[in-house]
């Protein structure tokens, strides 16, 4: 990070930044890092949509795409630093969910075991094979019916549609 833009941070962005760093992001749970995710992507986008709607101001004015880009180089900065930083809590963010989907798979499967070992065994009861489901008599089809979830609706629906089609025959 160069000086000129770490001067050019409020003390609420430089604080924000810092939370980002490594050390600091070690101590924080699930939670507070998808919180802090938030923050920066807010902060992130503010100054995106600033460079964006500044950089398009002075095109004309400049002459240029070309001649406009240097003035809006302080807006650029803080949307490239902040897209860094929410590139460091996403990669925390995904870290955190891994280790909390395979905590939380091992205790399914303790979970499991204990059931199982915890039942009964079950009786040499046979087993009825299911072959055939509830299905229609042969040579009938099942029709899928059409519905949008209202019968009013659908009923509507099919009034614009004959309304629709008795106005087109009668030209």
């Amino acid at each position: 990070m160069n000086q000129g833009l770490l001067n050019s941070l409020t003390d609420a962005e430089r604080m924000l930044a810092a939370e980002t760093e490594r050390d600091a992001l070690k101590g924080l749970d699930e939670d507070e890092l998808l919180d802090l995710h938030q923050r920066i992507r807010r902060v992130r986008t503010k100054y995106v949509k600033n460079y964006r709607r500044g950089a398009s101001a002075a095109v004309v004015p400049a002459g240029g795409r070309g001649k406009s880009y240097p003035r809006n180089q302080r807006d650029r900065d803080k949307a490239e630093l902040f897209e860094s930083a929410l590139a460091r809590v996403s990669r925390a963010v995904a870290t955190a969910a891994g280790r909390a989907s395979t905590r939380l798979r091992s205790e399914r499967i303790e979970a499991a075991r204990a059931a199982k070992s915890a039942a009964p065994a079950k009786s040499a009861a046979p087993v009825k094979a299911v072959t055939e489901r509830a299905m229609p008599a042969t040579g009938t089809k099942v029709r899928a019916t059409k519905t949008t979830g209202g019968l009013k609706k659908d009923a509507s629906s099919r009034a614009a549609d004959a309304r629709r089609q008795a106005k087109r025959d009668a030209r």
